[in-house]
């Protein structure tokens, strides 16, 4: 009955340390995947690897373990079979609404400022979509997670300095892009 309870607490823990980071995980996953059922999929067998290994877990950045252990399945489920890709697009995926309006007040009131946003973002993220998957994944760390470059480089698991050149030739070629 006592490992009953210790398992308990453990769920009643990691619950309390990991669903506040489900977003993040889910927005990283899916911008990973580009495709919202195999971001449900990875955000799903990241949080049971996380589960099944949070003994291990000492209590520093739970959004940075986390994100790394998304990160990680990621590329391990990428060595056994190849995923279909969808290009994402942010107002059919519930996000662009919400956003649109924190973005500007004048949108609510200007429906051709909001479909100029709207429009900017689907050329970003289709700017994005582009992009090489390392280089994407920095830049959706830092901008949109406004996670730190040693937070990066250890979800990553590359050197500091490599986060930052990623950074950098990734918004260059955004630039390029967006031209």
């Amino acid at each position: 009955m006592g490992a009953y309870l210790d398992e308990k607490d453990k769920t009643r823990e990691f619950e309390a340390i990991a669903l506040p980071h489900l977003d993040a995980a889910y927005n990283l996953a899916r911008w990973l995947t580009r495709n919202d059922q195999n971001a449900e999929d990875l955000v799903q067998n990241a949080y049971l690897r996380a589960f099944r290994f949070f003994d291990g877990f000492r209590g520093d950045d739970a959004r940075a373990w986390l994100m790394t252990i998304v990160r990680n399945t990621y590329f391990s489920s990428l060595r056994g079979e190849r995923q279909d890709h969808v290009a994402y697009d942010e107002e059919l995926h519930g996000q662009d609404g919400a956003s649109l309006e924190a973005t500007s007040n004048v949108s609510a009131n200007d429906p051709e400022h909001a479909a100029g946003v709207r429009d900017t973002r689907r050329e970003v993220n289709a700017a994005l979509e582009r992009l090489p998957p390392a280089f994407r994944e920095a830049i959706v760390l830092k901008e949109m997670h406004d996670m730190t470059y040693k937070e990066i480089a250890e979800i990553a698991g590359v050197p500091l300095g490599t986060v930052m050149s990623r950074l950098a030739r990734a918004r260059k070629m955004l630039g390029e892009l967006l031209g």
